[in-house]
């Protein structure tokens, strides 16, 4: 009888290398990966390593399709990794465990060939990446973000005033995010053209209805909205140092791309900006409005009125409107300061300015040219309605300035002189003022507290 120990023996070890050799292959890949498996011809799972991977009772996954596992089973038409048409190397894929929750993989999966090349299987190994694409995935929208900004960051620089630097960062984050139109309106008014404080691009009326909407909602976070007409709408609240609140709205029509978390985030990092310059608006306007103001009166001051008649001059001679051009002196204001202190000066002044507001027209020019004289010019007046409005000052001011009186006090009043410019005169401003003034100091040597009207010729 022939002798089987040797071969036997050598049969043994064959057999237990061959088991350790599986087993070392299966602790690598488990070390270096989630999980492993393989699947047959038709994508079902005929292997999968750990048993009980993805919180499925133990190999209860052997035998069902792994398409069950994709967290989107239409991205089967562009990858299919348990049925794979050509080895991948570490390819994305979104995948549901057993509670429903979705996580990232990097799959890497090799076809299984017979011997004449037809498909039998795959096999494959992957990686959870969740924790890391969701950082690449911030990375990468702070990277987007980061670009966008420095991007308004310059084209802020090549503007100098507010207005044009808000206009910038308008246009430059409706074309980042493929907006068909946005605005920046007033949050704190209803809509109207006062509450729309700057736009790029072009907005309906149902998108600007649904952001006033939102404004009245007092909203705070940044949300995603529909309007009437089925615009999708972003809106971000902006807040500034000076009390401002308004609100960044976006839109896009109802076949574009969705609104994503992404779009949200840049457009809410560029309502800080968005607030920056519209504090430096702000102060440019005061700044211009100071340069323009007289500031204890509000009226304005010299140098903005002059212009302005300069200004409405020419306007007169295309329109052939006559004009009035009226100085004003306090009489005997500088005992007020002398006796009751220049802070009862201050307010009898003040309280003079706002008479003037009171009796002249919102379109009238009214300024305060400096100490105790005053002016106002008329567009489309001729000296009827001067002489009645400078009767009203003239009655109006003895009556105010009772309001200073001790019994002691001189015969407060005014004293006006006015120049009237015909219509296609071509009188200019210098000597349209030289008439005013002549007849002003000449109502104070008539005996003050009383008007005239120039009669003196205009001067070339």
């Amino acid at each position: 009888m022939p002798d089987h120990g040797p071969h036997h023996g050598n049969t043994e070890y064959l057999s237990k290398a061959l088991l350790e050799s599986r087993e070392r292959w299966r602790d690598f890949a488990m070390l270096a990966n989630d999980f492993a498996f393989e699947t047959d011809a038709a994508g079902l799972l005929s292997f999968f390593s750990p048993a009980d991977a993805f919180g499925y009772p133990e190999n209860s996954l052997l035998g069902t399709s792994g398409v069950a596992l994709l967290a989107d089973t239409e991205a089967v038409a562009l990858f299919n990794p348990f049925r794979p048409t050509r080895n991948e190397m570490r390819r994305h894929v979104w995948l549901r465990d057993a509670t429903g929750n979705v996580r990232c993989f990097a799959v890497s999966v090799r076809q299984l060939v017979d011997v004449a090349g037809t498909a039998v299987g795959a096999r494959g190994v992957a990686q959870d990446i969740t924790t890391q694409s969701e950082h690449d995935t911030a990375v990468a929208g702070a990277l987007r973000r980061g670009e966008l900004l420095e991007h308004i960051m310059w084209r802020m620089r090549q503007e100098v005033l507010a207005p044009r630097m808000m206009q910038a960062i308008l246009e430059a984050l409706m074309n980042a995010l493929g907006a068909g139109g946005v605005v920046l309106l007033n949050a704190v008014t209803n809509l109207s053209s006062e509450s729309l404080l700057h736009a790029a691009g072009t907005t309906p009326h149902a998108v600007l209805d649904r952001i006033a909407d939102a404004a009245a909602e007092d909203s705070t976070a940044a949300s995603i909205l529909t309007s009437r007409e089925e615009h999708s709408v972003l809106i971000c609240p902006s807040y500034t140092r000076f009390g401002e609140s308004v609100i960044l709205g976006l839109w896009r029509d109802r076949f574009g791309r969705p609104w994503d978390s992404e779009d949200s985030a840049l457009a809410s990092s560029i309502t800080a900006i968005v607030g920056v310059v519209l504090e430096h608006e702000t102060i440019q306007r005061e700044m211009a409005h100071q340069a323009r103001t007289d500031p204890l009166t509000g009226l304005l001051n010299r140098r903005a009125f002059f212009e302005g008649v300069e200004r409405r001059i020419g306007r007169s001679e295309r329109d052939g409107l006559s004009s009035v051009l009226m100085y004003i002196d306090l009489d005997h204001f500088k005992w007020i300061n002398d006796v009751l202190g220049h802070e009862a000066g201050d307010d009898a002044l003040c309280r003079f300015g706002a008479m003037l507001r009171s009796i002249f027209r919102p379109a009238d020019l009214v300024a305060r040219l400096g100490g105790d004289e005053f002016a106002v010019w008329m567009d489309g007046s001729d000296q009827f309605t001067a002489a009645e409005r400078a009767e009203q000052v003239r009655i109006q001011a003895k009556t105010l300035f009772r309001h200073f009186a001790n019994g002691q006090e001189p015969e407060f009043g005014t004293s006006i002189g006015m120049a009237c410019r015909a219509a296609f005169a071509g009188e200019g401003v210098d000597s349209v003022m030289r008439r005013a003034d002549t007849a002003m100091y000449q109502a104070k040597r008539d005996g003050r507290g009383c008007w005239l009207v120039s009669a003196d010729e205009p001067i070339g």
